[in-house]
């Protein structure tokens, strides 16, 4: 079974996911529940209205047999495999119980239309444990744009993910052939496999933005043999490439002496292993010098591949990159 935390956590707050509505936040705040650092605990801290809490904490409930709730606005449309609702540090008032319901709407619905929309329960209701991140596999789910958390009847979570499959909606804009950056997570793209993960996670590699500091990108062990480094990105769509950028920002003296980048169309293919020692892999750009902390951009020197449905970026012989672009337009469907 696929461990479904290693997919896209569609609710990042580093993807745009925002907590747009909660009935109650009366110790702490629903934002809280969506930052990516490990929740914390302070022992003495407190503030006006009791102690202090890193997650979204709801009032004691006295006067009706409800339950609270918060709606989460995705980063990314798309379709959930499993949630992990956090309890870490809340022990006497993590809640009993939560549920999760989704919806799909378009553009940025207001309080009103989400009140309105059409929530299909996604996890029923099931049972938390407190001080813990609880892990919820899901059996199916649509495509949903958000999410809504249920808790009974009241209390605090830490940390709410949502892990899944990215299917954002593709704009008219790029259908008729505009540029997108193929290998960009919030538009699909997703690292398969890499040689080496010892440092950063490969993830960060296909983040939006510029890297916030240097574990916030790719990084491998030193190697004290021969060969080199690689990471295998699987892109949004089949698509024809034009540009790239690497970002070597924050790599110094961990920046690698050079890299390459090519391309293999592998329809169907899934399993990055199949692709790693396949032969049909095409260049994109050669064998290339690198800088350190520094943002590297080519055009003249990227090679018509034609379609590719996955990029490897080689680097030699290992090191640090902090982001990866690949900027193209989307494969035309033959007639």
């Amino acid at each position: 079974m696929t461990d479904f935390t290693e997919m896209v956590d569609l609710a990042s707050e580093r993807l745009g996911a925002a907590v747009v509505a909660a009935n109650d936040e009366f110790f702490a705040p629903k934002e809280a529940m969506l930052k990516q650092a490990e929740p914390e605990w302070r022992e003495d801290a407190y503030t006006e209205r009791g102690k202090w809490m890193d997650g979204w904490e709801t009032r004691r409930r006295r006067d009706d047999d409800g339950h609270d709730w918060a709606i989460v606005r995705l980063g990314v449309p798309g379709v959930v495999r499993g949630v992990v609702v956090d309890t870490r540090w809340f022990r006497g008032n993590y809640p009993e119980h939560c549920s999760v319901d989704g919806c799909a709407l378009p553009g940025i619905p207001s309080p009103e239309e989400l009140e309105a929309a059409e929530w299909v329960e996604l996890l029923p209701k099931s049972e938390l444990e407190g001080n813990a991140p609880n892990l919820f596999e899901l059996v199916r789910s649509p495509r949903v744009t958000h999410l809504r958390l249920n808790i009974f009847p009241d209390g605090g979570v830490a940390r709410f993910r949502a892990h899944g499959v990215a299917q954002p909606q593709l704009t008219a804009f790029v259908l008729r052939g505009g540029e997108i950056d193929l290998a960009a997570m919030e538009n699909g793209g997703w690292v398969e496999e890499v040689s080496d993960r010892f440092y950063g996670h490969p993830q960060n590699l296909i983040l939006p933005g510029r890297s916030l500091f240097m574990g916030d990108g790719w990084e491998t062990q030193r190697r004290r043999g021969p060969g080199h480094d690689w990471s295998i990105v699987r892109l949004a769509a089949p698509g024809t490439i034009h540009r790239v950028e690497i970002d070597t920002d924050h790599f110094k003296g961990n920046v690698p002496d050079r890299c390459m980048l090519e391309g293999i169309h592998a329809s169907g293919v899934r399993e990055a292993g199949n692709l790693a020692e396949a032969t049909g892999w095409r260049p994109i750009l050669p064998e290339t010098k690198l800088q350190p902390h520094a943002r590297h951009r080519w055009e003249a020197e990227v090679a018509d591949a034609g379609p590719v449905t996955h990029v490897r970026l080689s680097i030699f012989p290992d090191g640090g990159v902090a982001r990866l672009r690949v900027f193209g337009t989307l494969e035309r469907p033959s007639s």
